[in-house]
């Protein structure tokens, strides 16, 4: 017979969420999983099905908030704990991080953060002996931990310092401390709208941003949202649907979409008239694409292949685009665990492969042709310096800048050269939750 020590407690409200939450977190911060990988697909954790909607909500603001928080949850921890928080025990470290982040953020009551982060190490053999400690360093972190938040805000602890250094060293400190405070707030769910954006801002109870996206605060479930099901809109951060823009005019135009899935840059342009060829090298991911295509009653040849191996006509197209795989630091506000997940030495790695995928690309592209390039990075290695190699190594391309009157007449957004560089504080809000974009870097070449 066990130990009584060890039998679970009773199920109570909520604790499902924060176990699969505190399973998650731990995925992330110890084993280096993606969020993704552990909230969709094959993956996914096993015990997300037996949620309902609200506690996987619930679960998912749990995590984020750990994760977009996770600095400054350590600032405040290591002045409440006086031999730091224990390392034999994960699940320990796991409640911990998750009542405090309940305590100090979240609409929760402070007396059921803690109880459930104690239900939470009880229920672990290696972790419930810190049940005791976990409760008094919770009840003092309600009662402290808002003072200790206070003393760090200026510093931008929730931001890798690598990270931090860099942002700082290219967009200057001011900026990168505007970038890091931006990172801080749970973003809106922005969608790319088949038509009228007005009307459906109207119904979904958002707003319309000057680039047509429709702008809201997600309660619920998205599939459940008017319109979904009848295919009359798609999630796309703002940022991220203003690159398949810069074709101009594609109707009855051969475009490729070199790294498509999950398909919204896809969507835009086949919306627009174009006839699309979409490649992913994801079996699953172009599944995906295809499901949503079909949702949304639109069509596209898509290819399953490595787009550097792939076999296909030799200046066919007459766009390119190229939303290539990086460092991804752009989109942390949307997936905070890419902070955490990546490291400096990744960027080399990654701006070889954009540089492959580029020269690919002018094989593929006819003389006249447009090839837009697009990152969902930050560092200039993915952006600004992997076109400057680029223009550089083929003589035959040039580029055409971006004028502000194609994006809504936001100038903040170009750079010097006329490319498109978003930044997460750009489009500030009142309500910081209504505000800020992803990281994106957009520029437009042309074949000769």
């Amino acid at each position: 017979m066990p130990s009584q020590r060890f039998v679970p407690p009773s199920e109570v409200p909520g604790l499902a969420a924060r176990r699969i939450a505190a399973d998650i977190v731990d995925g992330v911060l110890h084993k280096h999983r993606t969020l993704d990988d552990q909230l969709d697909g094959s993956g996914a954790h096993p015990g997300l099905k037996t949620l309902a909607d609200r506690d996987r909500a619930l679960m998912r603001r749990l995590v984020a908030t750990v994760l977009r928080r996770l600095g400054t949850l350590g600032h405040v921890l290591s002045r409440l704990l006086d031999k730091g928080v224990p390392s034999d025990a994960p699940r320990a470290q796991s409640a911990l991080l998750i009542g405090a982040a309940q305590i100090l953020w979240m609409d929760v009551p402070d007396h059921a953060a803690v109880d459930l982060s104690v239900r939470l190490v009880q229920s672990d053999r290696r972790a419930a002996r810190y049940a005791g400690l976990v409760n008094a360093v919770l009840r003092r972190c309600a009662r402290e931990g808002k003072a200790l938040v206070e003393e760090v805000a200026t510093q931008s602890l929730d931001l890798p310092p690598w990270l931090l250094a860099r942002w700082s060293a290219h967009y200057g400190e001011a900026t990168a401390r505007d970038m890091a405070s931006a990172l801080g707030h749970e973003p809106s769910l922005d969608l790319t709208v088949k038509s009228d954006p007005a009307q459906w801002a109207s119904r979904l109870h958002g707003e319309t941003l000057p680039t047509g996206t429709v702008r809201m605060l997600l309660h619920g479930s998205v599939t459940m949202l008017p319109g979904f099901a009848e295919g009359q809109w798609w999630v796309q951060d703002a940022a991220a649907a203003l690159p398949a823009r810069l074709f101009g005019d594609v109707k009855g135009k051969s475009i490729a979409d070199l790294c498509a899935a999950p398909g919204g840059k896809t969507a835009q342009l086949v919306l627009s008239g174009a006839q699309v060829t979409a490649i992913d090298r994801s079996p699953a991911r172009v599944a995906r694409l295809r499901e949503n295509l079909a949702r949304l009653s639109l069509q596209a040849e898509t290819v399953v292949a490595d787009a550097v191996e792939w076999a296909g006509p030799a200046e066919a197209f007459d766009g390119i685009l190229i939303d290539a795989p990086c460092t991804s630091t752009g989109t942390i506000r949307r997936h905070p665990d890419v902070a955490w997940l990546r490291q400096d030495s990744d960027i080399a790695t990654l701006a070889a492969l954009q540089q492959r995928l580029l020269r690919k690309s002018v094989s593929l592209l006819k003389p006249g042709g447009t090839l837009v390039y697009c990152t969902c990075s930050l560092e200039p290695e993915e952006g600004e310096q992997a076109v400057a190699a680029l223009l550089a190594a083929e003589p035959a391309l040039r580029r055409a800048p971006i004028v502000a009157s194609e994006v809504a007449g936001l100038d903040e957004i170009l750079n010097r050269d006329g490319d498109l560089r978003t930044l997460p504080c750009h489009l500030p809000n009142a309500d910081p939750r209504l505000g800020g974009l992803d990281g994106f870097f957009a520029a437009r070449l042309v074949k000769s």
